[in-house]
């Protein structure tokens, strides 16, 4: 294996990765991952691992569904990649949304059963959010942060909010809030300029404050489990900054609720601390397309299903 530990960073998807077949073909092909996955389906009393490999689609895109199914299936890719390189540890890792709670599991910081538990929550509790209080989200192409972020400010009223959710990469920003004053900025977004404003299909304003409904309940469920200190540096989407101490992480994942997704700014933290490749562990290459919008010199190693644990040797 080439892969440099001080110049690699690991990084987990969040939803939107989600396929039926996600992770059989790794569960078949190693009996590290196999064994992840039926621990999950015995902490959660159903079998989640039957979801994800046979569907359906509806069921398995249900969010309850899909943070465990994607949480569990980068956490089964990281543990056999652990398994066959145990010397191996990143410089840092960081995950997008749904996936920081698995770079904390990558980092040591949080137990996997924890985490399966508190990802299973985490879907629970945001859907519950958004029959309490609906809204929307919006991919907006070809608009920069400051020019996004005047336009969800203009656009937002005491009872009406919208703000920048994900900063996913220079040219591609999600929106989120209201659904009115959602439909404000898209608007707003297409006059100045915006290639794009595109609705996506959620009744859900994850990352606004349409989530603080579910905060403190949130806050619970993170606060009932332990985290320890890291292992490996973890790059947070609120801080968008390598963090060192237990108090930080539960501080980020908390906030997280509400804040925006920093992943541009993470990226470029890591790319200024010295990374060059990112192991995108789990399912999908979303995050290793927003990467290479980023740097473009990064290079970037998917890491999810036994095809790609051949292709690390090569």
């Amino acid at each position: 294996m080439k892969l440099n530990p001080q110049t690699t960073a690991f990084v987990f998807p969040g939803q939107g990765s989600q396929t039926v077949g996600m992770g059989k073909d790794l569960a078949e092909g190693y009996r590290t991952a196999k064994e992840i996955f039926e621990e999950a389906d015995a902490i959660l009393g159903f079998s989640l691992s039957s979801l994800m490999w046979n569907g359906p689609d509806t069921e398995l895109n249900d969010t309850v569904n899909t943070q465990p199914a994607l949480y569990v299936h980068s956490v089964a890719a990281w543990k056999t990649f652990t398994h066959l390189y145990p010397d191996f540890e990143p410089a840092t890792v960081a995950g997008h949304s749904l996936g920081e709670l698995s770079a904390l599991t990558a980092s040591g910081a949080l137990a996997f059963a924890d985490g399966v538990r508190l990802v299973r929550a985490r879907g629970e509790l945001m859907k519950r959010a958004g029959e309490i209080n609906p809204g929307g989200m919006a991919a907006i192409l070809g608009g920069d942060i400051p020019m996004l972020d005047k336009l969800c400010a203009e656009s937002s009223t005491v009872e009406e909010i919208v703000q920048v959710a994900n900063d996913n990469c220079p040219g591609q920003v999600v929106i989120s809030g209201h659904k009115p004053a959602l439909e404000r900025a898209m608007e707003g977004a297409r006059v100045a300029g915006a290639k794009r404003a595109k609705a996506l299909p959620v009744s859900i304003a994850a990352h606004s404050p349409l989530m603080a409904s579910i905060q403190y309940e949130w806050n619970e469920a993170v606060d009932a489990c332990v985290m320890e200190t890291p292992a490996i540096a973890v790059h947070g989407n609120v801080r968008a900054r390598p963090m060192l101490t237990a108090d930080e992480l539960r501080a980020d994942i908390k906030a997280q609720m509400q804040s925006r997704v920093r992943w541009t700014e993470s990226v470029q933290m890591m790319l200024a601390n010295g990374i060059q490749t990112y192991v995108e562990a789990g399912s999908g290459t979303v995050l290793l397309g927003l990467i290479k919008r980023i740097d473009p010199s990064a290079v970037g190693i998917a890491l999810g299903n036994p095809q790609d644990f051949a292709a690390l040797e090569t």
